[in-house]
């Protein structure tokens, strides 16, 4: 299987209320690493720009290193400087050339981003991944690439793996697709569209469209590079243009603060997030105000955001359609509390890294708390939990974490293959050990 975690490391959750009196509460500061979704952006403009990028603080993470060996497999120069504060990219582009086989491991960027950019290169570029990401979509993708006159082999299946078949050039065109899975359909084709000869057209006919803020940032992305994004209902037109190299700073991953917030709202005391942007299209920013509404007292300031907690906390009736990949965390945080939740407009995670739905139902189930699965809903009861099993992963970043989360009040659990928080954090495991330290 391409790309599989190598090591499968079971951790035993620090139980807070065991360790220190209740009266001692958390009292931390610490830095996020940088944003996933915009390094991986950021790294596909650079690779396509006409001119040398530096990209300043971006994650170390598995799923950006599967983003560089991608596209330094097409081709493009990814330098890494070491820094006092750790590295930065130097991307030089370079005309992207196959054959080329390429690695997505189960990172919804990857799959998504790098296929469209192959078939700005000559020759046969093959793409696989962990067995998951054979069953995540990516069919908008490829029904949008074929509309433009892309030769792509994927045995009629729509799915990975699949080979692009590249003449270095695409002309461009209008394209129609149902994004309604997922909001990387639009933003795939969006990071292509100024390097083809005519621009693309993008519409949307799917029912629905979640996680908005990210096609924003999408926009945002390409604007900072030189591009020019029109948009209309559900329609979205990038004119060709010539990118020009950036020297730009990552933002803070603040969906993955979340754990670090909840933490403070469970234990009581204080956490600092450091460098929190003052704007941002990040879904993770309206973590502010979904956990105050849950009961955090939360300010912003030069220092960066503070989380202050009771202990206690409120349940939530709330529509994560647009933030859906904040809901383990808000799944974890609200099985603690002490009324009822309801989150809703998740059906789309269905076909992430897992079923978040049916996996968060299952495993805060399995330790005596009362989840109610629908559709695309979760309805959350308080109910006193108790470890006695294994809290699984499925290879889901998220889930782990949430596992980590629901630890600091339930004794005894341990989450199964903690190493897969690598997808988008280096050293979780050190950070949470950091944080509870003070």
């Amino acid at each position: 299987m391409a790309g599989r975690l190598a090591h499968m490391t079971n951790w035993s959750a620090p139980f807070r209320s065991g360790l220190l009196p209740a009266s001692v509460p958390i009292n931390a500061e610490l830095s996020i690493p940088g944003s996933k979704s915009a390094t991986n952006r950021a790294l596909i403009l650079a690779a396509i720009a006409s001119s040398k990028s530096i990209i300043r603080k971006p994650l170390a993470s598995r799923d950006t290193d599967l983003m560089v060996d991608g596209l330094r497999k097409l081709g493009c120069k990814i330098e890494k400087i070491n820094t006092k504060d750790g590295f930065d990219y130097e991307i030089t582009p370079q005309p992207l050339m196959g054959p080329a086989q390429i690695d997505v491991g189960n990172a919804g960027t990857v799959m998504r981003f790098l296929p469209p950019i192959a078939a700005l290169a000559k020759g046969l570029i093959h793409f696989d991944g962990d067995e998951r990401s054979h069953e995540r979509p990516v069919a908008p993708v490829i029904d949008g690439l074929e509309q433009l006159g892309i030769s792509i082999e994927h045995g009629n299946k729509y799915r990975l793996p699949l080979t692009i078949n590249g003449s270095g050039k695409v002309k461009g065109g209008t394209v129609k697709i149902d994004a309604s899975a997922s909001s990387q359909f639009v933003s795939a084709l969006l990071l292509l569209a100024p390097a083809t000869e005519d621009g693309i057209t993008i519409q949307n006919i799917g029912p629905s469209l979640p996680s908005l803020p990210h096609i924003e940032m999408t926009i945002q992305m390409l604007q900072l590079f030189g591009a020019k994004v029109e948009i209309s209902e559900n329609t979205w037109k990038v004119s060709p243009c010539k990118l020009i190299g950036q020297d730009l700073i990552i933002e803070p991953d603040l969906s993955n603060a979340a754990p670090f917030m909840a933490a403070a709202m469970i234990c009581g005391g204080t956490v600092l997030i450091k460098d929190w942007p003052e704007k941002t299209a990040q879904p993770g920013d309206q973590l502010r105000s979904i956990f105050s509404s849950m009961g955090a007292k939360i300010t912003h300031d030069k220092a960066g955001l503070k989380v202050s907690g009771s202990g206690s906390v409120k349940g939530i009736d709330i529509d994560l359609s647009n933030v859906g990949e904040l809901t383990p965390s808000i799944a974890a945080v609200a099985s603690l509390a002490n009324t009822a939740s309801t989150l809703r407009g998740i059906g789309h995670l269905r076909l992430h890294e897992t079923d978040r739905l049916a996996a968060l139902a299952s495993e805060i189930n399995n330790l005596g708390g009362s989840v109610t699965e629908g559709p695309g809903e979760l309805l959350i009861k308080p109910t006193q939990m108790k470890s006695s099993q294994i809290f699984k992963s499925y290879e889901d970043h998220r889930m782990a974490t949430a596992g980590a989360i629901i630890g600091l009040a339930v004794e005894g659990i341990t989450v199964e293959n903690i190493e897969t928080t690598r997808k988008t954090l280096s050293d979780f495991p050190g950070m949470w050990q950091a944080m509870l330290d003070g």
